[in-house]
């Protein structure tokens, strides 16, 4: 059975990650931040995102630590 997560907790943090990057008094990109994605490679949690993909892989370590963060913040039973 897959993971329930709470819809509400996962749109806090999407807005959350927003404003953590906003520029220009409140404009923000739709993708994530570039120098996150590259620390996210370096550490060997994805696959290397500067490619013409709109979509990075996981490694098993990454996919792992992942979940575990899904489940700990935005599980339906997460005290978050």
């Amino acid at each position: 059975m897959p993971a329930v997560y709470d819809p509400e907790k996962i749109a806090d943090a999407t807005l959350a990650l927003l404003g953590a990057f906003e520029f220009d008094n409140g404009r923000a990109w739709k993708g994530h931040d570039f120098d996150v994605m590259n620390r996210l490679h370096a550490e060997g949690m994805i696959s290397d995102p500067r490619n013409r993909n709109q979509s990075v892989h996981l490694t098993p370590e990454g996919l792992a630590r992942a979940k575990a963060l899904a489940d700990a913040w935005f599980g339906a039973s997460a005290a978050h």
